[in-house]
């Protein structure tokens, strides 16, 4: 605790965002507290109908007068803090030099995640050291009371923006955050982290089959043309298998009833999106987030951009965000994914649920509260939801083709695993997570290419629950092939990566996940991607001996059972991907599935090729991000020249009252 030298009177005491626990309780306005707020009032010039409405929000969000106004956008940051300034008769500093600021690192990074007020800070001027404070939810009368009649503290007190002193601390922590983005979980638990693609006894034992394989082709090439269609042919079995078992309840999506518990005071719901060449995309994703329905006061928005993007940064300069949306910048350095970019943003998020979206998602505006409504109701094993990923109709045949494939996974599959309770894979965006569970399993891998799949993983390890909510988030395919075969490569090469992170003790994962859910990740993990790798070799095979059965009019007994068996494959795989599909789609979307279901073949060749890519990438560019472009999905309406699209004007208050 800081005191102050005259009366011994601790200044942490007047800030109620103090806590003992993630979660902040702040005292409601007292009725002495109303003669100075009608000060402040009067200097900002705010209207008694914003005061009043303002009053009473904040006894429903459980936050400060200031905050709701600052919210609401009645009043700016900065103003308030000039106002309070002049009602304390302090001084307000209007910059901080990072370099000046005196804080260990753990008393940074509390105090970048801290619910509230942040602590005050010593800070080493040239003139004298100094105590800064940004006091937005301190009692004014605590506030009055600690400074009157203490002029030796009133001379080292100053008055700060909570915005200017948290760049302050993030300038200072830049280097620290940086170190636990990249390292953090390769230090904490080296057996979870892809840094490593592949151990020594891993190696050893891929060296041993390879000779083997290499061993056969020359002295038995027949033999091992047979190992390889059994394994391939028990891949493909066990994922079609798992599909026809998630089909048989599966069903169009339907929206969950909300309870009318879920609209009381809530949590602070941090929302994060990494940004990468994002310019084009900005206005509409300010657009998609403006219309999330949560308390803005209880809202942090934050936009995760390289240092080195300076297209993105332009086009988030020109528009007016939000209070409640901050642009972190990510130091340039490797690995350059997107994990790494949220991993380096967690430590300054300050909510107790955690969402991540995608520069081109559309979130269902309720969203966040059927997720919190889930959370609030069920026990703190759950540790994370996801929301279903539906991809917006599109004409040409890929991106018809990548929503059936996004219809029977996350209508279809997930859902079946998540009821099962069961390990569920997550998807890329629209995760999310409980911040306790998500801290206890080490966050995002930054070596990881699919940090998703990864870290469903880890929270099943760890003993937590996965669920789906109905409440979706819309995207848009990709619309060529250049674009949609990275993307898959991607995938492919993170599925694989996570295998074989997870794969290094096999007894302690058959421990960690129990033996249904072993067997289970080998099918999602290794099933999926050995029945890409092997497909386009069944439908060779398929395509060569019927060729030879057409122009000699019979085949040897041993070619007549592979070419049976790789039929039964290749139909069964197709069929069972279809009927998943066709149970997921509403009427309303079902126009057009079977043109998309004859492409089915030609897809699936697309994904044997991504697979085969990306073995090559997991050899010579483990941890290389193949970025995804996102152009505009559709044409905004623009105001006149003299206007811009802002954040601001996206965001409603309604949700607040």
């Amino acid at each position: 605790m800081l005191e102050d030298a005259a009366g011994g009177a601790s200044i942490d005491d007047a800030f109620t965002s103090q806590r003992s626990t993630r979660r902040t309780q702040f005292k409601e306005p007292a009725p002495s507290e109303l003669s100075p707020w009608l000060r402040l009032a009067q200097a900002l010039r705010i209207a008694p109908a914003d005061l009043v409405e303002a009053s009473a929000r904040c006894r429903t969000n459980g936050t400060s007068i200031a905050a709701e106004l600052i919210a609401a956008q009645v009043i700016t940051e900065e103003g308030y803090c000039r106002a309070l300034a002049a009602l304390l008769d302090l001084p307000f500093l209007e910059q901080v030099e990072p370099s000046l600021v005196v804080m260990r690192k753990t008393v940074r990074f509390e105090a970048l995640s801290r619910d509230g007020d942040l602590p005050p800070i010593f800070y080493y001027s040239h003139e004298q050291p100094l105590l800064l404070i940004a006091p937005l939810n301190a009692s004014l009368d605590d506030l009055l009371r600690l400074t009157n009649g203490k002029p030796e503290l009133r001379r080292r007190l100053r008055i700060v923006t909570p915005g200017i002193l948290r760049k302050a601390i993030q300038a200072r922590s830049r280097a620290s955050l940086m170190r636990r983005a990249v390292s953090g979980l390769a230090e904490a638990a080296p057996s979870f982290s892809a840094r490593t693609v592949m151990t020594g006894h891993q190696g050893f034992v891929l060296g041993l089959l390879v000779t083997g394989l290499a061993t056969l082709a020359i002295f038995e090439f027949q033999r091992l043309a047979t190992v390889l269609h059994v394994a391939g042919s028990l891949a493909f079995l066990a994922c079609v298998l798992l599909r026809v078992a998630a089909a048989m309840t599966a069903r169009p999506l339907k929206l969950a009833r909300l309870d009318p518990g879920a609209c009381a005071q809530v949590p602070i719901y941090s929302v994060l999106v990494a940004l990468r060449n994002e310019a084009e995309i900005v206005p509409e994703l300010l657009v998609a987030l403006g219309k999330i329905d949560w308390p803005r006061s209880r809202l942090e928005i934050k936009l995760v951009c390289e240092s080195d993007d300076p297209k993105t940064h332009a086009a988030l300069a020109a528009h007016e965000l939000h209070p409640c949306v901050e642009v972190i910048v990510v130091p340039v350095g490797n690995p350059r994914t997107k994990p790494k970019a949220l991993a380096y943003a967690l430590p300054q998020c300050k909510g107790e649920f955690v969402v991540l979206y995608d520069a081109e998602d559309r979130p269902h505006p309720m969203q966040l509260r059927e997720a919190w409504d889930r959370f609030r109701r069920e026990g703190p094993d759950l540790g994370c939801l996801q929301a279903p990923l539906v991809i917006s109709r599109s004409r040409p045949l890929l991106p018809r083709l990548f929503a059936l494939e996004y219809a029977a996974l996350f209508r279809g599959l997930l859902p079946r695993l998540a009821s099962w309770n069961a390990l569920v894979p997550l998807g890329g965006t629209s995760n999310h997570f409980r911040r306790e569970a998500l801290d206890t399993v080490g966050g995002w891998d930054p070596y990881n290419v699919t940090e998703d799949a990864d870290l469903g993983l880890r929270l099943t390890r760890h003993g937590y629950r996965v669920g789906m909510i109905t409440r979706p988030t819309h995207e848009t395919a990709p619309v060529d092939y250049d674009t949609w075969l990275p993307q898959r490569t991607r995938w492919f090469k993170g599925w694989m990566q996570t295998w074989l992170v997870h794969m290094r003790s096999p007894r302690a994962l058959l421990r960690d996940l129990g033996f249904g859910n072993f067997v289970l990740m080998q099918v999602l993990f290794a099933g999926m991607v050995l029945s890409a790798l092997a497909h386009v070799f069944f439908v060779i095979t398929i395509v060569a001996l019927g060729a030879t059965f057409a122009l000699k009019g019979a085949l040897p007994t041993h070619h007549t059972a592979i070419l049976a068996l790789d039929i039964f494959n290749v139909t069964a795989g197709y069929a069972a991907f279809l009927l998943l599909a066709r149970r997921t789609l509403s009427p309303a979307e079902r126009p057009g599935f079977w043109s998309a279901a004859f492409a089915t073949p030609l897809y699936w060749l697309a994904l044997s090729h991504g697979a085969w890519r990306a073995v090559w990438h997991l050899i010579r560019r483990p941890h290389h991000w193949e970025k995804t472009p996102h152009p505009p999905s559709r044409v905004l309406v623009r105001p006149p020249q003299s206007e811009t699209i802002t954040a601001a004007a996206a965001m409603p208050l309604d949700s607040q009252r």
